[in-house]
């Protein structure tokens, strides 16, 4: 079972951390002196910023601002692992208790972090949470790294506090942050180029992953309803089904864009129907692929959505709208 629900998400997430919370907590009281003592000692030796991030995306992103002089462990890493089954653990509280700067997603995504943070309090660390920068909250969709505004917002906040850390690199995070937005600038020119072109195109999707990115693109997203029941673990409509693979069995949409890290009976059924009906399907991800950056995968996402939409063109979509 797919257990996308924010709020069931919190719930399963506070039941498993129930059995050893308190021994996490314990442990980390009793070791919190031995951390400032450590953390202080690497920076007076000119030692790695201990960083902590909850997905391998923000991890990723912090490696490439703070290249040599941060030591990143990222949570969250497999990409053939659905991240909403991520069981925290008492390894992932060590790491916490480490960390200089810890960066996670928010808006109930990862909802684990903030229990642990929690039990793990540290002046000393500095917490970047995604969607406050960005004005999201419990509710909204929480892939916020498809959110074309997310990177840059996160990238300056994690520079500011590198230079905090560490005011002697100033000016290699300084260099590397607009490094890395410039790097940014071939994504925005591929979203351009995509509105420019399937603006108003619809398209439907078995949940919200993509959601921002298909926005900023102006693409006519269809079967929401049916898309949100898939992010919060209830049951779609059988009209809400009947909508959706109507849209597939008569060409009503371009394309069809799955999460190939949670294929459940009804993702499988609506796959099905889609090669049946010659609908392009294209498949996006939640978490970074091994060997490439957040640049690279999000290029390749949006020239697969491309390839897809060109598809869709040949195969004759009708393109109505409902």
């Amino acid at each position: 079972m797919n257990k996308k629900n924010p709020r069931w998400s919190a719930v399963r997430a506070t039941l498993r951390l129930t059995h050893y919370l308190f021994a996490a907590t314990l442990a980390l009281a009793i070791g919190q002196t031995a951390a400032y003592a450590q953390t202080a000692s690497a920076a007076a030796s000119g030692g790695k910023i201990p960083v902590v991030a909850a997905e391998n995306f923000y991890g990723d992103v912090v490696k490439q601002l703070g290249g040599d002089q941060v030591d990143v462990t990222s949570i969250l890493s497999n990409p053939d692992q659905d991240p909403h089954l991520f069981e925290a653990s008492p390894k992932t509280a060590r790491a916490l208790q480490h960390a200089s700067l810890v960066v996670y997603n928010g808006a109930d995504y990862d909802p684990w972090m903030a229990k642990l943070l929690t039990a793990s309090k540290n002046a000393r660390r500095t917490v970047i949470v995604a969607a406050d920068l960005v004005g999201k909250k419990s509710g909204d969709n929480p892939h916020l790294w498809y959110e074309p505004s997310t990177m840059p917002a996160v990238a300056r906040a994690v520079s500011a506090a590198l230079v905090a850390a560490d005011p002697a690199h100033r000016s290699t995070y300084d260099a590397n942050l607009a490094k890395f937005l410039d790097s940014l600038k071939p994504i925005d020119a591929k979203v351009a180029a995509l509105h420019a072109r399937y603006a108003g195109v619809p398209v439907t999707a078995t949940e919200p992953v993509f959601g921002y990115m298909s926005d900023a693109i102006g693409l006519d997203m269809r079967n929401l309803r049916f898309q949100l029941a898939t992010m919060n673990d209830t049951e779609a409509s059988a009209s809400d089904i009947a909508a959706f693979e109507r849209d597939l069995r008569e060409k009503r949409v371009r394309v069809l864009i799955y999460n190939s890290q949670a294929t459940e009976a009804l993702t499988r059924r609506m796959l099905k129907l889609a090669q049946q009906s010659q609908v392009p399907a294209m498949s996006v991800t939640e978490t970074e692929p091994a060997g490439k950056n957040y640049q690279q995968w999000m290029l390749a996402q949006l020239d697969a959505l491309g390839a897809a939409l060109a598809a869709g063109d040949q195969a004759g979509s009708k393109g109505t709208h409902q």
